[in-house]
């Protein structure tokens, strides 16, 4: 019990890196599966380009609602600036799992369509495997930011236990504002989608 007790952080890190590279071999292996005929193909970049402009304008917005809550950390006496860069991590990494989750959705609709041609069960692979991408990376580059940060302020800059658990307050609040955004963002999105169409 000692010795995991004394290597958490590194057992949170090869983790984090083991469900990275699930998602990432994942990923490869999906966009070596192929993307259909000429017809679905041009359907597929279509929707990839409308998600690609969705993206674009709701990192926008983000990046924009987020200097606010990231200057206001920093400089409340209180939380400080490791808080603030706590903050900044959890808001990337939760932005990163957002748009590969995102760009390997919008490839696989056409990839399960012409594996769908094939039978039911080559259709399922190649969407559970696509829609397992997502919930890795959000796994792997959240416990990566935690232990990650965590060994920084602890290993790194020497900072008290107490004092890394208050920063590590500002990374969960810059993941979940993402989050948030996302959530709502992504149900307006699809409402006017479904209105659109």
């Amino acid at each position: 019990m000692d010795f995991f007790n004394d290597h958490v952080v590194a057992f949170a890190l090869v983790c984090a890196a083991v469900a990275i590279g699930f998602g990432i071999g994942f990923t490869i292996w999906l966009l070596r599966q192929p993307p259909g005929d000429e017809r679905m193909q041009e359907i597929g970049r279509a929707i990839q380009e409308g998600a690609a402009a969705y993206l674009r304008r709701q990192y926008m917005t983000i990046a924009a609602v987020a200097v606010v809550p990231f200057l206001a950390l920093g400089l409340y006496s209180e939380l400080g600036w490791g808080t603030a860069i706590g903050f900044l991590v959890g808001a990337t990494f939760s932005a990163a799992a957002g748009f590969v989750g995102m760009n390997v959705a919008v490839r696989s609709n056409m990839r399960t369509a012409e594996a769908a041609k094939s039978g039911l069960r080559p259709a399922l692979n190649v969407a559970f495997r696509a829609g397992s991408v997502t919930g890795l990376l959000v796994v792997g580059l959240g416990l990566l930011g935690v232990a990650g940060y965590y060994y920084v302020l602890t290993g790194l800059l020497d900072n008290s236990q107490e004092s890394a658990i208050r920063d590590l307050i500002g990374l969960a609040f810059g993941g979940s504002l993402i989050s948030v955004f996302a959530r709502l963002g992504g149900g307006i999105y699809t409402k006017a989608a479904d209105v659109g169409a």
